[in-house]
């Protein structure tokens, strides 16, 4: 995939591969990326995660960066956290309110 392929659908579905060990769900369907903007070969990725302690932090920012540093063109990867908006489980798709059976009557 080219610099010029690459889109946030793609970029999307490659993050489904990043998941969060403690819910057993991908981040995408967990409602944690916020946004991607892609500028070239630099993907600039804004997230959250489920609480500001999540003790899996690291290693799911370093998922993020790694997923879409394995696709073709892309050279930079930015993951910046954040927490405004917080996560809520509204925020999840109900293909992960149905993996994780949060919010799930």
């Amino acid at each position: 995939m080219t610099p010029l392929q690459l889109t946030e659908p793609a970029a999307l579905e490659t993050l489904r591969q990043v998941i969060d060990p403690e819910l057993g769900c991908n981040i995408v369907d967990l409602g944690l990326i916020y946004s991607i903007a892609i500028n070239g070969p630099r993907v600039a990725v804004t997230m959250t995660l489920t609480t500001p302690g999540c003790p899996m932090h690291e290693s799911i920012r370093w998922g993020v960066q790694e997923a879409l540093l394995n696709l073709d063109g892309v050279e930079e990867v930015e993951v910046e956290l954040v927490w405004d908006p917080p996560w809520h489980p509204s925020m999840m798709t109900d293909f992960g309110r149905s993996a994780t059976g949060v919010g799930i009557s």
